[in-house]
């Protein structure tokens, strides 16, 4: 309660922070009714665990995770990363709907997150950061988590990737042109081409979301008269899409 009110007040005062996040040891994923009701806990981990996402028939959800960190003795080098950043140890996981059959896909320094799955189920897009967390790089894995391979590889920060239910490319938000300038970006599923660049707006352009039949694209933008971020939507052309990419292959 102390740590509430001392957040409040704060809050109350109009003190402008640098963004920061604590990666809380009892932050937890829970299921609920689309009205929000009968709320349920199915992780019940120690450990911040946060970022879930369902697989499309529903079976399956994917969350990340610093369990890991929690449930051993951490040596003294690990004991001070954590101290630095708990969220070095963040990894992903995948768990059936009800909570159960947890397994554990990736295990690698730095954090791990932001998972979807593919249209299909198969595969896995997420975003990892570097281990000193100044770069973030997107990443595709089979849905076992086997495989993995990265599909970027700009040094900045590319995140928040979402499958396009063709299942052909991916849409995701990189600072690539500027570290204040965050764009949206293609990406066929090998990774084999350059990116094709979607947004061309000054702030930023992130998180963004296709709609289940692929023909529109919804995103967060501070392309407002007030440069406040919001929920944007746009009309979606997969054929330019594709068209876009290929053009991209035969550079």
């Amino acid at each position: 309660m102390a740590k509430q009110a001392e957040e409040i007040a704060i809050r109350e005062s109009g003190i402008e922070r640098a963004y920061g996040w604590d990666y809380d040891r009892h932050y937890e994923i829970y299921v609920a009714g689309a009205d929000g009701s009968a709320p349920k806990n199915i992780s019940n981990a120690d450990g911040y665990d946060a970022e879930g996402s369902y697989s499309a028939d529903g079976s399956q959800i994917l969350f990340a995770s610093n369990r890991e960190a929690y449930s051993r003795k951490l040596s003294r080098a690990e004991q001070a990363l954590f101290e630095d950043d708990s969220s070095y140890f963040m990894d992903l996981y995948i768990m059936d709907a009800d909570g159960s059959n947890v397994r554990q896909l990736t295990n690698s320094p730095g954090y791990d997150g932001g998972p979807f799955f593919s249209p299909d189920g198969s595969k896995i897009t997420w975003r990892r950061f570097n281990p000193d967390g100044n770069s973030a790089e997107i990443w595709v894995m089979d849905a076992d988590g086997t495989n993995q391979r990265q599909l970027t590889a700009d040094a900045m920060v590319a995140w928040a990737p979402y499958f396009h239910p063709s299942g052909a490319y991916l849409i995701y938000s990189s600072n690539q042109l500027g570290h204040a300038n965050f764009e949206l970006f293609l990406i066929d599923v090998m990774g084999a081409n350059a990116p094709v660049r979607v947004t061309n707006t000054e702030g930023t352009d992130i998180l963004p979301v296709f709609s289940p039949d692929g023909t529109q694209l919804a995103w967060s933008t501070t392309r407002t008269a007030d440069g406040t971020s919001q929920l944007h939507i746009a009309d979606w052309n997969h054929r330019a899409a594709l068209e876009l990419l290929a053009a991209a292959g035969a550079q």
